[in-house]
Protein backbone atom coordinates (compact mmCIF):
# COMPACT_ATOMS: atom_id res chain seq x y z
CA UNK A 1 0.00 0.00 0.00
CA UNK A 2 2.96 2.49 1.03
CA UNK A 3 4.67 1.64 -2.33
CA UNK A 4 1.24 2.15 -4.39
CA UNK A 5 0.36 5.52 -3.09
CA UNK A 6 4.51 6.56 -3.59
CA UNK A 7 4.61 5.69 -7.23
CA UNK A 8 1.12 8.02 -7.53
CA UNK A 9 2.96 10.94 -5.90
CA UNK A 10 0.72 10.68 -2.85
CA UNK A 11 3.85 11.03 -0.16
CA UNK A 12 1.72 11.44 3.04
CA UNK A 13 -0.37 8.27 2.44
CA UNK A 14 2.45 6.59 1.68
CA UNK A 15 4.18 7.54 4.70
CA UNK A 16 1.08 6.28 6.76
CA UNK A 17 1.37 2.73 5.08
CA UNK A 18 4.94 2.32 5.83
CA UNK A 19 4.21 3.49 10.01
CA UNK A 20 1.58 1.38 9.65
CA UNK A 21 4.02 -1.62 8.24
CA UNK A 22 6.93 -0.76 11.04
CA UNK A 23 4.42 -1.43 13.93
CA UNK A 24 3.69 -4.28 12.70
CA UNK A 25 7.51 -5.83 11.76
CA UNK A 26 9.47 -7.83 14.48
CA UNK A 27 12.76 -8.36 13.14
CA UNK A 28 15.25 -5.62 13.08
CA UNK A 29 15.96 -5.89 9.34
CA UNK A 30 12.60 -5.79 8.76
CA UNK A 31 12.30 -2.47 10.87
CA UNK A 32 15.47 -0.90 9.27
CA UNK A 33 14.53 -1.86 5.68
CA UNK A 34 11.06 -0.08 6.55
CA UNK A 35 13.06 3.05 8.23
CA UNK A 36 15.16 3.71 4.97
CA UNK A 37 11.78 4.01 2.51
CA UNK A 38 10.40 6.19 4.98
CA UNK A 39 14.06 8.18 5.10
CA UNK A 40 13.58 7.89 1.06
CA UNK A 41 10.18 9.74 1.23
CA UNK A 42 11.64 12.65 3.49
CA UNK A 43 14.22 13.04 0.71
CA UNK A 44 11.44 13.40 -2.16
CA UNK A 45 9.85 15.76 0.27
CA UNK A 46 13.41 17.92 1.00
CA UNK A 47 13.66 17.00 4.87
CA UNK A 48 16.90 15.97 4.23
CA UNK A 49 17.72 16.43 8.07
CA UNK A 50 14.65 13.96 9.10
CA UNK A 51 16.28 11.36 6.95
CA UNK A 52 19.64 11.96 7.88
CA UNK A 53 18.33 11.41 11.70
CA UNK A 54 16.81 8.30 11.09
CA UNK A 55 19.62 6.61 8.71
CA UNK A 56 22.86 7.46 10.23
CA UNK A 57 22.13 5.16 13.37
CA UNK A 58 20.92 2.26 10.99
CA UNK A 59 23.76 2.66 9.21
CA UNK A 60 26.41 2.23 11.67
CA UNK A 61 24.59 -1.53 12.30
CA UNK A 62 25.32 -4.59 10.30
CA UNK A 63 21.89 -5.66 10.16
CA UNK A 64 21.42 -8.98 8.66
CA UNK A 65 18.24 -10.58 6.46
CA UNK A 66 18.55 -14.03 8.69
CA UNK A 67 15.56 -15.78 6.76
CA UNK A 68 16.78 -14.38 2.61
CA UNK A 69 20.74 -13.60 3.44
CA UNK A 70 20.86 -12.03 0.11
CA UNK A 71 18.69 -9.54 0.85
CA UNK A 72 21.11 -8.32 3.14
CA UNK A 73 23.46 -6.65 0.87
CA UNK A 74 20.39 -5.48 -0.74
CA UNK A 75 18.91 -3.24 1.72
CA UNK A 76 22.48 -2.16 3.11
CA UNK A 77 23.04 -0.59 -0.17
CA UNK A 78 19.50 0.82 -0.57
CA UNK A 79 20.45 2.42 3.05
CA UNK A 80 23.95 3.95 1.84
CA UNK A 81 22.45 5.31 -1.45
CA UNK A 82 19.42 7.26 0.74
CA UNK A 83 21.99 8.14 3.15
CA UNK A 84 24.13 9.87 0.35
CA UNK A 85 21.17 11.57 -1.03
CA UNK A 86 20.20 13.46 2.21
CA UNK A 87 24.19 14.38 3.00
CA UNK A 88 24.06 15.60 -0.63
CA UNK A 89 20.19 17.52 0.26
CA UNK A 90 21.93 19.02 3.02
CA UNK A 91 25.40 20.34 1.85
CA UNK A 92 28.80 20.03 3.63
CA UNK A 93 29.04 16.19 3.80
CA UNK A 94 31.39 16.08 0.60
CA UNK A 95 33.20 13.11 2.10
CA UNK A 96 30.62 11.44 3.99
CA UNK A 97 28.02 11.38 0.62
CA UNK A 98 30.99 9.82 -1.35
CA UNK A 99 31.77 7.44 0.64
CA UNK A 100 28.12 6.19 1.35
CA UNK A 101 27.52 6.21 -2.59
CA UNK A 102 30.94 4.10 -3.44
CA UNK A 103 29.76 1.61 -0.76
CA UNK A 104 26.37 1.39 -2.15
CA UNK A 105 27.45 0.73 -5.55
CA UNK A 106 30.29 -1.87 -4.13
CA UNK A 107 27.47 -3.59 -2.62
CA UNK A 108 25.14 -3.52 -5.95
CA UNK A 109 27.75 -4.52 -8.60
CA UNK A 110 27.84 -7.80 -7.46
CA UNK A 111 24.20 -8.72 -8.38
CA UNK A 112 24.35 -7.62 -12.38
CA UNK A 113 21.08 -6.06 -11.39
CA UNK A 114 20.70 -3.22 -13.89
CA UNK A 115 17.44 -1.75 -12.52
CA UNK A 116 19.20 -1.00 -9.12
CA UNK A 117 22.48 0.22 -10.72
CA UNK A 118 20.30 3.28 -12.29
CA UNK A 119 20.05 4.85 -8.72
CA UNK A 120 23.81 3.95 -7.84
CA UNK A 121 24.46 5.88 -11.09
CA UNK A 122 22.03 8.76 -10.83
CA UNK A 123 23.57 9.26 -6.80
CA UNK A 124 26.99 10.33 -8.49
CA UNK A 125 25.19 12.12 -11.27
CA UNK A 126 23.47 14.49 -8.74
CA UNK A 127 26.85 14.82 -6.30
CA UNK A 128 29.45 15.75 -9.62
CA UNK A 129 26.13 18.42 -10.17
CA UNK A 130 26.66 19.28 -6.26
CA UNK A 131 30.05 19.33 -6.25
CA UNK A 132 30.60 20.86 -10.02
CA UNK A 133 32.24 18.01 -11.81
CA UNK A 134 31.41 18.54 -15.51
CA UNK A 135 32.97 15.32 -17.11
CA UNK A 136 32.09 12.87 -14.05
CA UNK A 137 28.41 14.30 -14.15
CA UNK A 138 28.16 13.67 -17.91
CA UNK A 139 29.86 9.59 -17.22
CA UNK A 140 27.25 8.63 -14.45
CA UNK A 141 24.64 10.75 -16.41
CA UNK A 142 25.18 8.22 -19.47
CA UNK A 143 25.65 4.54 -17.35
CA UNK A 144 22.30 5.62 -15.59
CA UNK A 145 21.04 6.11 -19.17
CA UNK A 146 22.18 3.16 -20.21
CA UNK A 147 21.61 0.91 -17.03
CA UNK A 148 17.51 2.35 -17.96
CA UNK A 149 18.04 1.37 -21.22
CA UNK A 150 19.60 -2.10 -20.07
CA UNK A 151 16.59 -2.45 -17.99
CA UNK A 152 13.64 -1.82 -19.99
CA UNK A 153 12.39 0.78 -17.58
CA UNK A 154 10.71 3.11 -19.79
CA UNK A 155 9.95 6.21 -17.34
CA UNK A 156 13.84 6.14 -15.95
CA UNK A 157 15.11 5.62 -19.49
CA UNK A 158 13.39 9.24 -20.41
CA UNK A 159 14.46 10.90 -17.20
CA UNK A 160 17.60 9.82 -17.21
CA UNK A 161 17.68 11.14 -20.93
CA UNK A 162 16.66 14.41 -19.67
CA UNK A 163 19.85 14.66 -17.44
CA UNK A 164 21.86 13.22 -20.11
CA UNK A 165 20.87 16.30 -22.23
CA UNK A 166 21.38 18.60 -19.43
CA UNK A 167 24.86 17.10 -18.51
CA UNK A 168 25.99 17.00 -22.24
CA UNK A 169 27.03 19.65 -24.91
CA UNK A 170 24.84 21.77 -27.03
CA UNK A 171 26.01 19.75 -30.58
CA UNK A 172 25.44 16.50 -28.68
CA UNK A 173 21.97 17.35 -26.79
CA UNK A 174 20.21 17.21 -29.75
CA UNK A 175 20.82 13.89 -31.12
CA UNK A 176 19.28 12.79 -27.34
CA UNK A 177 16.34 15.35 -27.86
CA UNK A 178 14.86 13.26 -30.59
CA UNK A 179 15.03 9.86 -28.87
CA UNK A 180 13.93 11.72 -25.31
CA UNK A 181 10.77 13.59 -27.51
CA UNK A 182 10.25 9.82 -29.35
CA UNK A 183 10.43 8.37 -26.00
CA UNK A 184 8.50 10.37 -24.11
CA UNK A 185 5.45 10.39 -26.91
CA UNK A 186 5.66 6.65 -26.51
CA UNK A 187 5.07 6.69 -22.41
CA UNK A 188 2.58 9.53 -22.73
CA UNK A 189 0.80 7.10 -25.02
CA UNK A 190 1.64 4.26 -23.22
CA UNK A 191 0.46 6.23 -20.07
CA UNK A 192 -2.61 7.31 -21.79
CA UNK A 193 -3.80 3.78 -22.21
CA UNK A 194 -2.89 2.24 -19.05
CA UNK A 195 -5.03 4.71 -17.43
CA UNK A 196 -7.73 3.77 -19.86
CA UNK A 197 -7.34 0.43 -18.77
CA UNK A 198 -7.30 1.51 -14.93
CA UNK A 199 -10.65 3.81 -15.32
CA UNK A 200 -12.33 0.23 -16.95
CA UNK A 201 -10.23 -1.51 -13.46
CA UNK A 202 -11.83 1.02 -11.19
CA UNK A 203 -15.25 0.81 -13.36
CA UNK A 204 -14.84 -3.26 -12.93
CA UNK A 205 -14.23 -3.08 -9.47
CA UNK A 206 -17.01 -0.49 -8.54
CA UNK A 207 -19.35 -3.23 -10.67
CA UNK A 208 -17.80 -5.79 -8.29
CA UNK A 209 -18.10 -4.01 -5.10
CA UNK A 210 -21.92 -3.70 -5.71
CA UNK A 211 -22.70 -6.96 -6.40
CA UNK A 212 -20.68 -7.76 -3.67
CA UNK A 213 -22.75 -5.65 -1.83
CA UNK A 214 -25.87 -6.90 -3.51
CA UNK A 215 -24.70 -10.29 -2.80
CA UNK A 216 -23.65 -9.48 1.22
CA UNK A 217 -27.70 -8.58 1.49
CA UNK A 218 -29.04 -11.11 -0.02
CA UNK A 219 -26.94 -13.53 2.35
CA UNK A 220 -27.59 -11.21 5.23
CA UNK A 221 -31.40 -11.14 4.16
CA UNK A 222 -31.36 -15.13 4.35
CA UNK A 223 -29.41 -15.39 7.56
CA UNK A 224 -32.11 -13.34 8.43
CA UNK A 225 -35.15 -15.25 7.13
CA UNK A 226 -33.16 -18.43 8.82
CA UNK A 227 -32.76 -16.46 12.36
CA UNK A 228 -36.99 -16.01 11.86
CA UNK A 229 -37.65 -19.53 11.07
CA UNK A 230 -35.34 -20.86 14.11
CA UNK A 231 -37.07 -18.60 16.07
CA UNK A 232 -40.27 -19.64 14.71
CA UNK A 233 -38.72 -23.46 15.21
CA UNK A 234 -38.01 -22.24 19.21
CA UNK A 235 -41.99 -21.27 19.44
CA UNK A 236 -43.32 -24.12 18.07
CA UNK A 237 -40.86 -26.23 20.31
CA UNK A 238 -42.17 -24.19 23.31
CA UNK A 239 -46.33 -24.29 22.21
CA UNK A 240 -45.74 -27.55 21.32
CA UNK A 241 -44.19 -29.06 24.58
CA UNK A 242 -46.51 -26.57 26.40
CA UNK A 243 -49.44 -28.27 24.60
CA UNK A 244 -47.97 -31.43 25.45
CA UNK A 245 -47.66 -30.51 28.86
CA UNK A 246 -51.30 -29.21 29.17
CA UNK A 247 -52.60 -32.42 27.35
CA UNK A 248 -50.97 -34.76 29.43
CA UNK A 249 -52.04 -32.62 32.96
CA UNK A 250 -55.54 -32.85 31.41
CA UNK A 251 -54.92 -36.76 30.70
CA UNK A 252 -54.50 -37.09 34.14
CA UNK A 253 -56.57 -34.84 35.93
CA UNK A 254 -59.88 -36.30 33.84
CA UNK A 255 -58.53 -39.64 34.55
CA UNK A 256 -58.68 -38.93 38.32
CA UNK A 257 -61.62 -37.45 38.30
CA UNK A 258 -63.09 -40.35 36.52
CA UNK A 259 -61.53 -42.75 39.20
CA UNK A 260 -62.98 -40.52 42.03
CA UNK A 261 -66.34 -39.74 40.36
CA UNK A 262 -66.30 -43.93 39.02
CA UNK A 263 -65.56 -44.30 43.46
CA UNK A 264 -69.16 -42.07 44.25
CA UNK A 265 -70.94 -43.61 41.89
CA UNK A 266 -70.09 -46.77 43.36
CA UNK A 267 -70.35 -45.67 46.89
CA UNK A 268 -74.03 -43.89 45.86
CA UNK A 269 -74.80 -47.61 44.40
CA UNK A 270 -73.52 -49.53 47.20
CA UNK A 271 -75.54 -47.41 49.58
CA UNK A 272 -78.60 -47.37 46.86
CA UNK A 273 -78.67 -51.05 47.07
CA UNK A 274 -77.93 -51.52 50.73
CA UNK A 275 -80.77 -48.97 51.50
CA UNK A 276 -83.32 -50.75 49.38
CA UNK A 277 -82.41 -54.24 51.13
CA UNK A 278 -82.89 -52.87 54.27
CA UNK A 279 -86.35 -51.06 53.29
CA UNK A 280 -87.81 -54.45 51.08
CA UNK A 281 -85.70 -56.76 53.21
CA UNK A 282 -85.86 -55.51 56.57
CA UNK A 283 -89.54 -56.28 57.86
CA UNK A 284 -89.91 -59.59 56.60
CA UNK A 285 -86.71 -60.97 57.92
CA UNK A 286 -87.94 -59.54 61.13
CA UNK A 287 -90.92 -61.27 60.61
CA UNK A 288 -89.38 -64.18 60.07
CA UNK A 289 -87.50 -64.43 62.76
CA UNK A 290 -90.46 -63.94 65.12
CA UNK A 291 -92.68 -66.26 63.13
CA UNK A 292 -89.67 -68.76 63.95
CA UNK A 293 -89.70 -67.55 67.58
CA UNK A 294 -93.32 -68.17 68.14
CA UNK A 295 -94.18 -71.76 66.68
CA UNK A 296 -93.14 -74.56 66.04
CA UNK A 297 -91.47 -74.75 62.32
CA UNK A 298 -92.01 -78.74 62.78
CA UNK A 299 -95.31 -78.51 62.34
CA UNK A 300 -96.13 -78.80 58.52
CA UNK A 301 -98.54 -75.98 58.05
CA UNK A 302 -95.94 -73.58 60.13
CA UNK A 303 -93.22 -75.21 57.97
CA UNK A 304 -94.86 -74.29 54.62
CA UNK A 305 -95.26 -70.79 55.89
CA UNK A 306 -91.74 -70.76 57.10
CA UNK A 307 -90.78 -71.76 53.16
CA UNK A 308 -93.06 -69.76 51.58
CA UNK A 309 -91.75 -66.88 53.28
CA UNK A 310 -87.88 -67.50 52.93
CA UNK A 311 -89.05 -68.02 49.60
CA UNK A 312 -90.12 -64.49 49.15
CA UNK A 313 -87.26 -63.31 50.84
CA UNK A 314 -85.03 -64.92 48.28
CA UNK A 315 -87.21 -63.99 45.76
CA UNK A 316 -86.47 -60.34 46.28
CA UNK A 317 -82.74 -60.34 46.85
CA UNK A 318 -82.43 -62.23 43.73
CA UNK A 319 -84.74 -59.17 42.10
CA UNK A 320 -82.50 -56.15 43.97
CA UNK A 321 -79.18 -58.43 42.52
CA UNK A 322 -80.52 -58.99 39.05
CA UNK A 323 -81.17 -55.06 38.87
CA UNK A 324 -78.27 -54.03 39.73
CA UNK A 325 -76.24 -56.89 37.90
CA UNK A 326 -74.61 -56.46 35.15
CA UNK A 327 -75.65 -56.84 32.04
CA UNK A 328 -74.25 -58.92 29.26
CA UNK A 329 -74.41 -57.00 25.33
CA UNK A 330 -73.25 -59.61 23.33
CA UNK A 331 -75.61 -63.02 21.76
CA UNK A 332 -77.13 -63.72 25.31
CA UNK A 333 -78.77 -60.05 25.42
CA UNK A 334 -82.07 -61.41 24.09
CA UNK A 335 -82.10 -64.34 26.40
CA UNK A 336 -81.59 -62.58 28.88
CA UNK A 337 -84.19 -59.75 28.56
CA UNK A 338 -86.68 -62.16 27.86
CA UNK A 339 -85.31 -63.86 31.34
CA UNK A 340 -85.25 -60.55 33.13
CA UNK A 341 -88.97 -59.75 31.74
CA UNK A 342 -90.84 -63.18 32.91
CA UNK A 343 -89.57 -62.70 36.69
CA UNK A 344 -92.12 -60.43 36.30
CA UNK A 345 -94.54 -63.09 35.22
CA UNK A 346 -96.75 -64.71 37.73
CA UNK A 347 -100.20 -66.91 37.74
CA UNK A 348 -101.86 -63.56 37.87
CA UNK A 349 -99.95 -61.36 35.82
CA UNK A 350 -99.94 -62.23 32.02
CA UNK A 351 -97.15 -60.94 29.89
CA UNK A 352 -96.82 -60.91 26.22
CA UNK A 353 -93.73 -60.27 24.18
CA UNK A 354 -94.01 -59.69 20.37
CA UNK A 355 -91.20 -58.69 18.16
CA UNK A 356 -87.56 -59.57 20.11
CA UNK A 357 -86.87 -61.87 17.83
CA UNK A 358 -87.22 -59.77 14.50
CA UNK A 359 -84.56 -56.86 15.50
CA UNK A 360 -80.98 -57.08 14.52
CA UNK A 361 -79.48 -56.86 18.09
CA UNK A 362 -76.13 -56.41 16.58
CA UNK A 363 -76.40 -53.47 15.28
CA UNK A 364 -77.79 -51.50 18.09
CA UNK A 365 -75.06 -49.78 20.49
CA UNK A 366 -73.91 -51.62 23.79
CA UNK A 367 -75.56 -48.36 25.77
CA UNK A 368 -78.79 -48.39 23.97
CA UNK A 369 -79.23 -52.24 24.94
CA UNK A 370 -78.20 -51.50 28.58
CA UNK A 371 -80.92 -48.49 28.63
CA UNK A 372 -82.92 -50.16 26.79
CA UNK A 373 -83.06 -53.45 29.42
CA UNK A 374 -83.66 -50.79 32.56
CA UNK A 375 -86.50 -48.55 30.78
CA UNK A 376 -88.19 -52.37 30.52
CA UNK A 377 -87.11 -53.51 34.09
CA UNK A 378 -88.55 -49.81 35.55
CA UNK A 379 -91.62 -50.15 33.95
CA UNK A 380 -92.41 -53.77 34.88
CA UNK A 381 -90.87 -53.07 38.90
CA UNK A 382 -94.03 -49.93 38.98
CA UNK A 383 -96.40 -52.61 37.19
CA UNK A 384 -95.44 -55.16 39.99
CA UNK A 385 -95.72 -52.51 42.59
CA UNK A 386 -98.82 -51.30 41.81
CA UNK A 387 -100.06 -54.84 42.40
CA UNK A 388 -103.09 -54.26 39.94
CA UNK A 389 -102.32 -55.23 36.59
CA UNK A 390 -103.11 -58.86 35.44
CA UNK A 391 -101.78 -58.63 31.68
CA UNK A 392 -98.60 -56.91 29.91
CA UNK A 393 -98.37 -56.63 26.74
CA UNK A 394 -94.41 -55.45 25.18
CA UNK A 395 -94.43 -55.10 21.02
CA UNK A 396 -90.68 -54.19 19.37
CA UNK A 397 -91.00 -52.75 16.59
CA UNK A 398 -87.69 -51.09 13.94
CA UNK A 399 -88.95 -48.57 12.30
CA UNK A 400 -87.05 -46.08 9.89
CA UNK A 401 -83.90 -46.78 11.74
CA UNK A 402 -85.33 -45.90 14.97
CA UNK A 403 -86.20 -49.05 17.72
CA UNK A 404 -89.89 -48.25 18.63
CA UNK A 405 -91.55 -50.15 21.77
CA UNK A 406 -94.73 -50.39 22.73
CA UNK A 407 -95.50 -51.15 26.44
CA UNK A 408 -99.17 -51.31 27.43
CA UNK A 409 -100.69 -52.78 31.14
CA UNK A 410 -104.03 -52.83 32.37
CA UNK A 411 -102.88 -51.00 35.61
CA UNK A 412 -106.22 -49.70 37.41
CA UNK A 413 -104.33 -46.57 38.90
CA UNK A 414 -104.63 -42.65 38.59
CA UNK A 415 -103.69 -42.04 35.28
CA UNK A 416 -103.08 -38.16 35.34
CA UNK A 417 -100.59 -36.84 33.47
CA UNK A 418 -98.55 -35.30 36.36
CA UNK A 419 -98.60 -38.54 38.45
CA UNK A 420 -97.44 -40.38 35.72
CA UNK A 421 -94.48 -38.72 35.41
CA UNK A 422 -93.73 -38.47 39.10
CA UNK A 423 -94.59 -42.04 40.05
CA UNK A 424 -93.95 -43.96 37.35
CA UNK A 425 -92.34 -42.07 34.22
CA UNK A 426 -89.94 -40.32 36.19
CA UNK A 427 -86.53 -42.74 35.94
CA UNK A 428 -87.81 -43.47 32.09
CA UNK A 429 -87.79 -40.44 30.76
CA UNK A 430 -84.10 -39.34 32.09
CA UNK A 431 -82.55 -42.51 30.54
CA UNK A 432 -84.54 -42.15 27.36
CA UNK A 433 -82.94 -38.69 26.91
CA UNK A 434 -79.19 -39.89 27.32
CA UNK A 435 -79.57 -42.10 24.19
CA UNK A 436 -81.30 -38.93 22.02
CA UNK A 437 -84.69 -41.02 22.44
CA UNK A 438 -88.22 -39.88 22.88
CA UNK A 439 -91.12 -41.17 24.81
CA UNK A 440 -94.90 -40.62 24.47
CA UNK A 441 -97.98 -41.95 26.87
CA UNK A 442 -101.75 -41.89 26.08
CA UNK A 443 -103.83 -40.33 28.87
CA UNK A 444 -107.20 -41.01 26.99
CA UNK A 445 -107.35 -44.48 28.46
CA UNK A 446 -110.32 -44.90 31.16
CA UNK A 447 -108.52 -47.46 32.61
CA UNK A 448 -104.51 -49.29 32.06
CA UNK A 449 -101.29 -47.52 31.07
CA UNK A 450 -99.42 -47.07 27.99
CA UNK A 451 -96.28 -45.70 26.90
CA UNK A 452 -94.57 -45.78 23.80
CA UNK A 453 -90.73 -44.56 23.63
CA UNK A 454 -88.11 -44.88 20.10
CA UNK A 455 -84.33 -44.28 19.82
CA UNK A 456 -82.36 -44.02 16.55
CA UNK A 457 -80.56 -47.59 15.91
Amino acid sequence: MAYNYFYTYNNEKALYYHRKALKKAISTFRKARILSEIAFIYIQQKKYQEAKDILEPISKCKIADKITPSNTNIVRSAIMYNLALSYIGLGNHKEQALKCLNESLELTIPYNNDFELIANYFGFYQYYSKYYNPELKKLYAEKSYYAAKRAKSAGNEIDRLADLIEADKAENSKKYWKIYARKNDSLYLSRKTAKNQFADVIYDSKKDKDENFELKNQKAEKELQLQRQKNRSYISYVVISLSLFIILFLIFYITTKGKREKSDIILKSEMRISQKLHNELNSNIYETLLFVHNNNVENKDDKEKLLNSLNNIYSKTRNISRENSKIPIDDRFVSVLREMISEYKTQDVNIILNGLDSISWNKIDKNKKIILYRILQELLFNMKKSNSSSLVSIVTKEIHKNLVIYYTDNSSEITSENNILEKRLQNVENRIKTIKGTLNFDTSLQSGFKISFKFPI
